[in-house]
């Protein structure tokens, strides 16, 4: 413990202190988010804040342990990042307020995660001797890193609604459906129902209606999401591919990047 709170304290020391001070704000910001959940008696949201401060000792931990240093920049959108989607979208419900907030979150780490994965091929070509890839080598790599993490983050949304029935996988309400379910002869035709102006769900105790369509239970949702990490995957790629190709004129780009200590 007291190694690591010494490795800590290093970091700091080498850290641009604009990071630290978007670091400091955001952790008091948590802190006082979480003792508000306490005193309202919400002990998910409560569960939620302390996952926050958990996460913003990641990047830290990952530093010390594999000696990669993280840009100043790239560290405060990751604490940006994590307070956004954990104490803004699901404490503060800016994911039902704001409605491309969720599209902005998952564009954002299919660009964050195609950088990291970029790096991770980067740091071994240019460190080893044997390995010699080409730039669009390295740039597919990156973007499949971005993209199997986007589909692990579903399968964990997935997991989340369907264990502990959360609604992370957002449903929304749509006007046109097309099943095979539908179809009366069992055939594998399915059946359009286009202008639905209202939904009856029939259960034990009670009668719901849902108006102005039919409920959509997150597939559109799902494939959104993993749509806007595509493409924040893809711009990412084409960016590192002009850094591999000309390091200097695109040296911008190590803000996006971890490096090696």
């Amino acid at each position: 413990m007291g190694k690591f709170s010494k490795g800590m304290k290093e970091k700091y020391r080498q850290t641009n202190k604009k990071s630290i001070v978007v670091y400091l704000i955001l952790r008091i910001l948590v802190i006082i988010s979480m003792l508000f959940q306490i005193v309202m008696g919400n002990f998910q949201n409560v569960f939620m804040c302390i996952l926050s401060l958990i996460l913003f000792t990641i990047p830290t931990i990952i530093s010390e342990k594999f000696k990669i240093g993280l840009p100043s920049l790239l560290e405060a959108i990751i604490y940006l990042f994590i307070f956004s989607s954990t104490i803004l979208g699901e404490i503060n419900n800016f994911y039902g307020i704001i409605p491309f907030w969720d599209t902005i979150l998952h564009t954002l780490n299919g660009f964050l995660c195609a950088g990291i994965g970029f790096s991770l091929v980067d740091l071994l070509n240019q460190n080893s001797k044997k390995i010699n890839l080409s730039p669009i080598y390295v740039v597919i790599v990156a973007f499949c890193f971005s993209m199997t993490i986007g589909v692990l983050w579903e399968f964990y949304e997935f997991t989340s609604d369907s264990i502990f029935k959360t609604d992370m996988q957002k449903d929304r309400i749509v006007q046109t459906i097309s099943s095979v379910e539908l179809n009366e002869k069992g055939e594998n035709i399915p059946i359009k129902v286009e202008n639905i102006e209202r939904t009856i769900i029939y259960t034990n105790n009670e009668t719901i209606e849902i108006e102005n369509g039919y409920l959509d239970i997150g597939i559109i949702d799902t494939m959104k999401d993993l749509l806007v990490n595509f493409i924040g995957a893809v711009v990412f790629s084409i960016i590192g591919f002009l850094y591999v190709t000309n390091r200097e004129k695109y040296k911008f780009t190590e803000n996006f990047i971890p490096i090696k200590k």
